[in-house]
């Protein structure tokens, strides 16, 4: 294989390999092939840009919901694994704050966890990746002051952010790594201080899971700061941060907490002002992904019937939009929507949005 930084065809995102994960549930394995085809036509990257949603670990994924991936493209993405956390400890060790990208779902460790998680059984290095991400639970020292050891000095832009951010959305922010760290409990998967972890995690996100990210403003004040007026989606928001936290309660054997997290879920997504805010059907920030976030929290719920009429709902909202997307792939485009419209996730590619 080789390393490349050859964009969108090997892209998760919305390049041909999201477009094959729509093929393969749909069982038309000869338009999957064709997809893979495109996507690997011109090599697969195993360089800094390699990630869950692109290259060769994205390529896997894809693989491996249907006959999975052979040992060449497991082979590379263990290289992208030992490269991404010897680059994170050399960041631990300068004692300086990660960038978002080190560790997220889209572009980070979370992201490979998630993938490491999904091998039968668990690849071996997934206790070392989790290590990585219990890690962000200690605090760090940052000009003159304790942060969080997920802060980041660049904000969700990509550019430097005066005082930096603590972002807490499952797509770019701290409930990724909650969300797989639960998981992995989940599935009798731990290392040492997992569990701690998780509880730190989550209790960070009961004080500031109502914004998107948090400031240095936020640390400061004495009282959270009454959330903002914003779209509630599964990338960033409160639902897809209620499910981290329902994973959360059901990997600590915390009901009370999972009961709040699904309190939460019903709630915003029965509220019209909330669902006013949502104005496309795709699945980071519109009715797929919600479609697809409730049906994972009914799931895990003693009550699954309370959140049928929501789904319900959703669908009818998705089934009205999702032609009029401009876009073809997985994350943004028509692709993803059409997923999230099959009756079940018969291959498990909602792992890619760590709903499961």
């Amino acid at each position: 294989m080789t390393a490349t930084t050859v964009p969108r065809t090997q892209d998760l995102s919305e390049g041909a390999l999201g477009m094959a994960l729509l093929d393969i549930e749909r069982h038309d394995l000869s338009t999957a092939r064709r997809h893979l085809t495109q996507a690997i036509a011109r090599g697969v990257s195993t360089g800094n840009n390699a990630s869950l949603f692109h290259g060769a670990p994205a390529l896997e994924f894809v693989l491996a919901r249907v006959n999975g991936a052979g040992d060449d493209v497991r082979a590379a993405v263990d290289r992208v694994v030992d490269a991404r956390l010897a680059a994170a400890r050399r960041r631990q060790a300068a004692g300086v704050l990660p960038h978002l990208a080190e560790w997220d779902l889209i572009r980070g460790l979370t992201g490979l966890a998630a993938l490491l998680l999904s091998r039968k059984p668990p690849a071996h290095r997934l206790p070392d990746v989790l290590a990585c991400l219990v890690a962000l639970a200690d605090p760090a020292r940052s000009d003159g002051r304790m942060l969080p050891g997920w802060w980041s000095t660049v904000g969700p832009d990509g550019k430097e952010m005066a005082g930096g951010h603590g972002n807490n959305g499952l797509a770019h922010g701290i409930a990724g790594p909650l969300a797989v760290l639960s998981l992995a409990l989940c599935e009798g998967v731990s290392v040492p201080g997992q569990e701690q972890a998780v509880s730190a995690f989550a209790s960070w996100l009961d004080r500031h899971g109502v914004h998107y990210w948090s400031t240095a403003e936020h640390l400061d004040a004495a009282q959270p700061a009454a959330p903002e007026p914003a779209r509630q989606s599964w990338c960033y928001g409160q639902p897809g941060i209620a499910r981290a936290q329902q994973l959360a309660g059901l990997a600590l054997g915390d009901p009370a907490r999972r009961r709040a997290a699904e309190d939460t879920v019903a709630a915003i997504l029965t509220d019209p002002l909330r669902l006013a805010r949502i104005t496309d059907s795709t699945l980071c920030h519109g009715w797929a992904g919600l479609v697809m976030l409730t049906r994972a929290v009914a799931a895990d719920s003693p009550a699954p019937d309370r959140f049928t009429p929501i789904i319900q709902d959703l669908h009818r909202r998705l089934a009205v939009g999702w032609q009029h997307l401009p876009k073809l792939g997985f994350m943004e485009g028509r692709a993803g929507a059409q997923l999230a419209l099959q009756p079940a996730d018969t291959t498990g590619w909602s792992r890619a949005l760590l709903l499961t």
